[in-house]
């Protein structure tokens, strides 16, 4: 028995959860919600769990050594983002035959967002925010509380870095505070 765990690989799944976890109670704060105005929707909790994603994947990207590889342990991330929208669509009562498409047109939006990110990441803080704005908020380049979810972000993207692989690949994520709200 003890050798088999010894010489045995971990599925990625366990800890996959354990971040999506982290990312569905980090969207769900209502700091987000009440003092930067994203919308209390569900296309605006799509869009917190989506940011809260992409910073996971994007550090897992760049973390070398990850225990079980860190490519497996991020598409784990993004199936148990994925099949936890497919259930939610399910309780919300979309038939069987409209959630294989609506899963499929959240994913294409998530792959835009991470193109999106990518680039604000790219250009900076003003870029980042703008970006925000129009898929978080929902709004034009300049809505309030775009620049503070952009430093949100980058402080998030910092504090990711600095968490040791070996806790991400248990399943241990960390965000920045959330500005005006809960640690």
């Amino acid at each position: 028995m003890f050798l088999t765990r010894l010489f045995t690989r971990t599925s990625p799944t366990e800890p996959a959860e354990a971040l999506y976890g982290t990312v569905v109670a980090r969207a769900r704060e209502p700091s987000f919600y009440r003092n930067l105005r994203v919308p209390d929707t569900v296309e605006g909790r799509f869009e917190m769990i989506c940011l809260h994603v992409y910073l996971i994947l994007r550090r897992l990207k760049g973390g070398e050594g990850m225990a079980g590889g860190n490519g497996a342990l991020g598409q784990a991330l993004f199936d148990a983002m994925f099949a936890d929208m497919d259930r939610s669509l399910r309780e919300m009562g979309v038939g069987d035959l409209g959630v294989g498409r609506r899963v499929k047109t959240m994913a294409e939006a998530f792959y835009g967002r991470i193109r999106a990110y990518d680039d604000g990441l790219a250009g900076g803080e003003p870029v980042l925010a703008r970006a925000l704005a129009r898929n978080v908020l929902a709004s034009a380049d300049d809505a309030p509380g775009a620049v503070v979810l952009a430093r949100y972000a980058l402080d998030s993207m910092r504090a990711l870095e600095g968490l040791p692989d070996i806790d991400l690949a248990r399943g241990t994520a960390v965000f920045a505070p959330v500005p005006g709200g809960a640690a």
